[in-house]
């Protein structure tokens, strides 16, 4: 007698087939959050460029960076710092600017920071001069 041919998926090729995924997905899912730190790493360190741009503008037309009437210095509410918010906080590092100096902070927040402690606090001053307060370099957090 001849059998009938069978259709359909057997429980072990069902259980390859989770597997298999389950492999790629515990691949794939840690290289994903790497990518996304990254990313966020380097939107921070674009935003905090600008705003030594504008502190630079600032300097231009007044000659100096701090409000020559004792008034707090602020700083603008640019596009870049509106996007990368919910990682980042920007302000100045000693809370003010000084007549002739300055140092930006971005400081990562939420699961930023805790996902990014080899770069941590990303920061530039008036000279150009890059820095960062964890474990890792400036070459590789400033990319």
């Amino acid at each position: 007698m001849k059998q009938a041919p069978r259709h359909g998926v057997t429980m072990i090729e069902l259980l390859v087939t989770v597997m298999i995924i389950g492999i790629l997905g515990s691949i794939a899912y840690p290289s994903y959050r790497q990518y996304s730190v990254r990313a966020r790493r380097a939107a921070a360190g674009a935003c905090l460029m600008e705003y030594a741009q504008y502190m630079e503008r600032v300097y231009t037309g007044n000659l100096r960076y701090d409000q020559n009437d004792g008034a707090a210095t602020t700083l603008p509410a640019l596009g870049c710092a509106s996007d990368a918010s919910a990682y980042y906080g920007f302000a100045f590092a000693t809370g003010q600017p000084q007549q002739r100096t300055y140092t930006l902070q971005a400081t990562p927040i939420g699961t930023q920071a805790t996902l990014d402690a080899a770069c941590a606090t990303l920061s530039i001053n008036q000279t150009g001069a890059k820095a960062v307060s964890g474990t890792g370099t400036v070459v590789d957090c400033w990319k």
